[in-house]
């Protein structure tokens, strides 16, 4: 009797557990006591588990069915998505399932999609494509879990051993920052109200640059008390004065915090900065300079004007061209007859060229190891120039366009294209095909 009463329990467990595996909705998945699937990849043999407040990096895939919502490894430009971890939405979201995972871990998990968009992506609703009681799958890959108490230890051990290997003994001053003057200043005194043009890069602590305006070409200038950069460096800007330099470094309290900025700079970042003060300028000063270098901008603007129709002449009587321009003032000088297909408006063509000043300084080219420009012929998409040009070619033509500025960017400075400037355009017709038809209204 016993025996047959616990082959009975026997059967019926098994039938339960069988049905329950029949049953599972997602099939190969385990599933947490809050109600989220999961699989986990094991990548590394840590054990260490992200919870609330620790600081964790990683790669993120989203998706509903088969559509890709967001790729953290597109969208952030390679660079991982980092942050800090929060108490859960719902039970069952996204960060329930980070919590299961190790760094070095890659993981997939189901979402509910009603909760994951109301709750966590704080949205009215689901969008209408993606069904109510529907999942939106996750592929997670950690990379690191970090705890705020050992990012801030490990802040000031960094900046120990940098000390001590730069042989730095300067005392830091009352707000954290170490002031380091190499070249004192003369003149102004910086304080709130004047202007300051400076020169400066940063770094990271081990020694990465993250920035230097020196590439830039040209100082930065700013009014000082307003908002610069970190509060740090801003101090020790209000140090200095015309002509110094200086390097600061500058505690994570006093520069990006315990947040870093995006994937850049991370949490708890001791920040090094070398600045030198280029000049500095009154309210007054700065006013009558700006006024002066409108006022030469403006000359300059007028003097290009004025000047373009001269050159121009110049230069088609060196280069020997006697085309007549088209009633817009096109040059078109054709070099090779293209015996394929008609470039038309309304056509999408495929260009290569190679753009040039009158002076032949080369502004722009697709020959650059790039592949040659695709653009609809006629809808505006390309200086009215191009638009003229490219009609009269076909596939396999070769030409010469001069494009005058009314064709091309008028007054506008390019920066490499000065305003008013006539431009030259060797070009080769490519490809024509036909656009595609627009979609039906729904």
């Amino acid at each position: 009797m016993k025996n047959n009463f616990v082959k009975s329990l026997g059967f019926l467990l098994l039938l339960a557990l069988t049905t329950f595996a029949c049953s599972s909705q997602y099939s190969g998945y385990d599933k947490t006591a809050n109600g989220l699937y999961y699989k986990i990849m094991k990548g590394s043999k840590d054990t260490v588990k992200p919870r609330i407040g620790d600081w964790v990096s990683l790669e993120m895939r989203w998706q509903y069915k088969d559509s890709v919502m967001f790729d953290s490894r597109k969208s952030q430009a390679g660079a991982p998505i980092r942050f800090q971890l929060p108490a859960s939405d719902f039970k069952g979201d996204i960060y329930d399932g980070i919590k299961l995972m190790s760094a070095g871990d890659s993981a997939i998990f189901l979402v509910n999609s009603d909760s994951l968009f109301r709750k966590t992506f704080r949205q009215p609703s689901r969008p209408k494509f993606i069904d109510t009681n529907s999942v939106v799958t996750f592929h997670i890959k950690l990379l690191t879990v970090d705890n705020p108490k050992n990012l801030m230890k490990k802040e000031q051990d960094d900046l120990a051993k940098y000390l001590k290997d730069k042989n730095i003994t300067t005392q830091p001053q009352p707000s954290g920052i170490i002031f380091i003057e190499s070249l004192g200043g003369k003149g102004t005194k910086i304080d709130t109200g004047v202007w300051v043009s400076i020169h400066f890069k940063v770094f990271l602590i081990e020694g990465k640059q993250l920035f230097s305006s020196y590439d830039r070409g040209e100082p930065i200038v700013f009014e000082y008390g307003k908002r610069f950069d970190t509060p740090g460096v801003e101090e020790a800007i209000g140090m200095m004065k015309k002509g110094g330099k200086a390097m600061v470094i500058v505690p994570s309290k006093l520069a990006f915090g315990e947040t870093g900025r995006g994937g850049v700079v991370p949490p708890y970042a001791t920040m090094i900065y070398e600045l030198e003060i280029v000049n500095v300028q009154t309210k007054a000063e700065h006013d009558k300079t700006i006024a002066e270098d409108k006022k030469k901008a403006e000359e300059k603007l007028i003097k290009n004007k004025n000047e373009e129709t001269a050159n121009l002449a110049k230069y088609l009587k060196e280069k020997n061209i006697t085309v007549k321009p088209t009633a817009d003032g096109l040059y078109y000088i054709e070099k090779v007859k293209g015996t394929g297909a008609k470039a038309a408006p309304g056509k999408i063509v495929k260009v290569h060229y190679t753009g040039t000043l009158l002076n032949g300084t080369k502004f722009d080219s697709s020959r650059d190891g790039k592949p040659p420009y695709e653009f609809t012929l006629g809808m505006g998409q390309v200086i009215k120039g191009w638009d003229e040009g490219i009609a009269m070619m076909n596939v396999g033509g070769k030409a010469m366009l001069i494009v005058p500025s009314s064709m091309a960017y008028a007054g506008q400075d390019k920066g490499t294209i000065p305003p008013y400037s006539t431009l030259v355009f060797e070009v080769e017709l490519m490809d024509v095909k036909d656009a595609k038809p627009a979609a039906p209204a729904k």
